[in-house]
């Protein structure tokens, strides 16, 4: 209160002295009317159209109540309550013809005058047929090209020719708080505007694209069209909302319309998207991290492991580094990785640069094509556990690799964690993983285990290496915590 009072006493005898000595100055601010989307709605609405989507059942399924997971997927994607299916009579058991029933309804907007339309992957994902309906109420059935579940882009063909175009806008000119607006089919209202800003750019929601969030209006038959800005371009595509009610609660997200036409580029080309790895398993870089490593400031991707035989391996990185460069990009990060890294076409040979025990590293990598993760081989059960008392102050039971297990894991000592609990487990570790490297110390057993245990400093954050299955991954943890 005392600071207040004198901040006012000291505005009172400034405005006292401006009224004595000079005239007082008005004030010019700056006003700005409410925009007006009409003529955009004008511009862009011809372009956008509603698509639906039928699937066939047979009366079988559609008996007993139980939805479907393309269902129960729908209704998660954007937060509704799954409804229940009501109660159907019991039909005679005689065979029964497949029936077409509508499944969904998106959006989506016209990329070329002779009919490929962009919209959501999970719009047509498992559709049996594609109806799509143009403003002037024409309606074509639709060929689907190519549809990418990971960044949730598809492309859709209709026969025709003549049709009225999008324009794409530059992602990087988008600015939060711009004014922008979305067309699109809530609940199959076809054509229906909504409006709003720019709430934030580069926004990690868990999805392999950084998203645009917005506070638009977006509801479910929304998705698959397209965000539009002031100088009616297409900047993104509606695709998700956040909800804990069902409804819209103010945040929505698009994807940005430079990536959606990466991804669609390939889907017209070859009805698939192909992307690179390097079989790397990551994580964000924690201030504890950057700290215990001498990295100065949480930046980069945390390696946690390495797959074997990967590209990573091949190039040198191991467990425990950061990357903080790939061809030149810096890694701010941990998902800027896998994003720059997918971007690059498989074969192509590229720079990466790791920090490493307190110096950067540049390493030649090979970029391999993207594929489904390998299987971690399940460990073998031992008889013979050894309990170690130094692994006991971390939590661990360990015990000796017999030659078939070494020659398995493909290393050539350490030691099996039998059990892991407290702060080994918080740290990741956990029942059959093979310590190879405790405190850069190399372990070829339990006595180098027990002896590199008894020696670090316990005021230190610890490091340990251990491989489980084709990985090998680096646990950092502090004893005293």
């Amino acid at each position: 209160m005392k600071a207040l009072r004198s901040l006012c006493m000291a505005t009172a005898i400034s405005a006292a002295v401006f009224v004595a000595f000079a005239p007082l100055q008005p004030v010019s601010a700056q006003v700005r009317a409410l925009p007006d989307f009409t003529d955009l709605v004008e511009q862009v609405g011809p372009s956008v159209v509603n698509i639906r989507t039928m699937e066939k059942v047979s009366p079988r399924s559609q008996q007993g109540g139980v939805p479907d997971e393309d269902m129960i997927e729908f209704f998660r994607r954007f937060g509704l309550p799954m409804p229940n299916a009501p109660r159907q009579a019991p039909r005679q058991n005689r065979p029964q013809p497949e029936e077409e029933q509508p499944r969904g309804v998106g959006s989506g907007f016209i990329l070329s005058a002779d009919g490929l339309i962009m919209t959501n992957a999970h719009v047509v994902d498992g559709a049996d047929e594609v109806i799509v309906t143009l403003t002037d109420k024409r309606e074509f059935k639709a060929k689907i090209i190519g549809a990418d579940k990971r960044s949730d882009v598809a492309v859709v063909k209709i026969e025709a020719t003549g049709l009225p175009t999008v324009k794409t806008g530059d992602v990087n000119r988008l600015r939060v708080g711009e004014w922008v607006m979305a067309i699109g089919s809530p609940f199959g209202l076809d054509s229906t505007v909504t409006a709003g800003i720019v709430s934030a750019k580069q926004r990690d929601t868990g999805e392999y694209l950084p998203l645009i969030q917005t506070d638009v209006a977006i509801n479910p038959g929304n998705s698959g069209g397209p965000l539009i800005n002031m100088r009616g371009e297409v900047v993104g595509i509606n695709s998700q909302i956040y909800s804990r009610s069902g409804g819209f609660m103010g945040i929505s997200f698009a994807i940005p319309i430079d990536e959606a036409v990466r991804v669609s580029d390939q889907l017209r080309t070859t009805g698939r998207v192909t992307r690179g790895r390097i079989g790397v398993q990551i994580d964000n870089v924690s201030k504890e991290v950057a700290e215990s490593l001498g990295l100065g400031k949480p930046t980069g991707a945390y390696v946690r492991g390495v797959e074997a035989d990967s590209p990573a391996e091949k190039a040198g990185i191991e467990a425990g580094d950061v990357i903080t460069k790939f061809a030149g990009k810096v890694i701010e990060k941990s998902t800027d990785l896998p994003r720059t890294v997918g971007s690059v076409k498989p074969g192509t040979k590229s720079t990466i640069t790791v920090f490493r025990k307190g110096q950067s590293k540049d390493l030649n990598i090979t970029i391999a094509e993207f594929e489904s993760d390998k299987p971690v081989a399940k460990a073998n059960g031992r008889d013979d556990k050894k309990p170690s008392a130094a692994a006991q102050e971390l939590g661990l039971m360990v015990s000796p690799l017999t030659d078939a297990q070494k020659k398995e894991a493909g290393v050539k000592g350490g030691v099996r964690v039998e059990q892991a609990i407290e702060i080994a487990a918080r740290a990741g570790l956990r029942e059959g993983d093979i310590i190879t490297n405790l405190a850069d110390t190399e372990i070829l057993g339990v006595k180098e285990f027990e002896a590199a245990v008894a020696k670090y400093d316990k005021k230190k954050p610890l490091t340990i290496m251990y491989r489980r299955g084709d990985w090998t991954f680096q646990a950092i943890i502090r004893p005293n915590r």
